[in-house]
């Protein structure tokens, strides 16, 4: 079957019709996610985040009800930089697949991180550069992330260490030259700087590190600046970062209502859940208040690091240090350690609160797939679209070519948009041993994943 070329392969919004307003999909739930607490159950507040996480960054953290909040207008002068960007139509695999689908992407590869980070990265510098903070921290898996707050860190004039998950750290080393290249200063985690690295090192000397040890790592240090002037930033997970990252659904959105489309099923990788978060979010609102109530969206994890389709709903430690407060969301434990695969920005232990929540309550559908799987979807995909997806991308593109080929057999035409949340140009280490046959897919066996559920904590009176 050929696709018809009715719409553009590319669609750029104008720089007018950039959002200016992030939107907070919890204010439209009609059951809000459950809130963040403490290790005693009390439930966080402002006063007990604020050491952490710079003080407009917690007001979103906790603001269930605003829909929409201002994006402030330095940051909104960096996103013209970069954004809108492209809606792309991918005409050759709708070909390629003989399929009735039409299948929608839209890029956030066109900025220097490579990745979406760049949208939730510089909201978060800004607010901590507002505050008269000098010093940041964070983790990063892949490396988008930490190349991404690097790029706003060195706009803001703000000194940033990170800590990079040590296989990705050694697998990805011209992701850590960037970042210094910006300024930062990047430790593999774990690492013996900090009380919490040396004591996971001693516990397990070999080990590859996650997002959780990394996270640890650089809320400890964040802690200890000097006169309470430095603070931590997270990539993904969290209410704020999910609310960052509404613009991707809400510039999608626009320009899919400019083309006449509306999608049937919307597709993103999901490792926190931040850029999926941010995909769906006016998508979702439109199911939960009954205007498109049969729109499916679908998360798809890597089988390695299975939070969404194999771990428990319950309250756990953000890190592996056990030192963040405890979201409720479906989680593998915070000491489940995934293998050292290359999917190194979803290799995290929990799920965002707000998809942990929609998932819950049947809403939003989760699929894990194999990582030998994922990089022909995304070899496939990029001969075909001439744009070489991160791995953590490329988990999208596999099912989206499955549900595109489902409409093939079927003989339905459905409408598929999918998140392309980046670009792979840095991971020509997994890329190679791919091509070389010397990729191998790991899934946990149930006694792996109870060693990490065992970490969950007691909570008296509420789990």
């Amino acid at each position: 079957m050929t696709a018809t070329n009715t719409n553009p392969y590319r669609l750029y919004l104008r720089e007018n019709q950039i959002p200016t307003a992030w939107y907070n999909l919890r204010a439209d739930m009609p059951e809000k996610p459950e809130p963040m607490r403490l290790p005693n159950g009390k439930i966080a507040t402002h006063e007990d985040l604020a050491p952490v996480f710079a003080d407009a960054l917690v007001d979103q953290e906790l603001d269930d009800n605003t829909a929409l909040i201002d994006i402030p207008d330095p940051v909104l002068e960096m996103y013209k930089v970069y954004r809108p960007s492209p809606l792309c139509r991918a005409y050759n695999l709708e070909r390629a697949l003989n399929t009735p689908a039409k299948i929608y992407y839209k890029f956030e590869g066109n900025n220097t991180s490579g990745s979406h980070k760049l949208n939730s990265a510089l909201a978060q510098a800004y607010y901590a550069y507002a505050q008269g903070l000098t010093n940041i921290t964070t983790e990063t898996g892949a490396g988008q992330w930490g190349t991404a707050l690097a790029e706003a860190a060195a706009h803001y004039h703000l000194d940033l260490d990170v800590f990079m998950v040590k296989c990705s750290y050694e697998q990805k080393p011209f992701r850590r030259n960037i970042m210094e290249t910006f300024g930062a200063t990047v430790t593999p985690s774990p690492s013996n700087t900090t009380e919490v690295g040396r004591r996971i090192l001693a516990e397990h000397p070999d080990s590859s590190g996650s997002l959780g040890t990394a996270i640890s790592e650089a809320v400890e240090r964040a802690l200890h600046v000097p006169e309470n002037r430095g603070r931590y930033q997270l990539g993904s997970v969290l209410n704020q970062v999910v609310l960052h990252q509404s613009i991707i659904g809400l510039e999608s959105y626009e320009a899919l209502r400019e083309l006449g489309e509306y999608p049937d099923i919307v597709i993103g990788c999901a490792g926190g859940g931040s850029n999926l978060g941010g995909l769906i979010a006016p998508f979702m609102r439109d199911k939960l208040k009954g205007e498109k109530p049969n729109t499916q969206f679908i998360a798809v994890e890597p089988a390695s690091c299975p939070s969404l389709t194999r771990g428990v709903y319950a309250y756990d430690f953000a890190d592996t240090g056990q030192t963040c407060p405890l979201c409720k969301m479906y989680t593998l434990g915070n000491g489940f350690i995934p293998s050292p695969d290359h999917a190194g920005g979803l290799r995290y232990h929990g799920m965002s609160p707000i998809v942990s929540k929609l998932k819950h309550d049947g809403y939003l559908d989760a699929v894990a797939v194999k990582q030998t799987d994922v990089f022909g979807a995304a070899e496939q995909f990029a001969k075909l679209e001439t744009i070489l997806p991160a791995p953590e991308s490329a988990h999208a593109i596999l099912v989206a070519m499955q549900e595109a080929e489902k409409c093939r057999e079927t003989g339905e035409e459905k409408t598929i948009l999918f998140g392309l949340t980046g670009t792979g140009y840095f991971d020509m280490v997994a890329y190679d041993r791919y091509n070389r046959g010397e990729m191998e897919d790991h899934i946990p066996t149930d006694e792996e994943l109870e060693i990490g559920f065992n970490t969950i904590p007691h909570i008296p009176g509420i789990q």
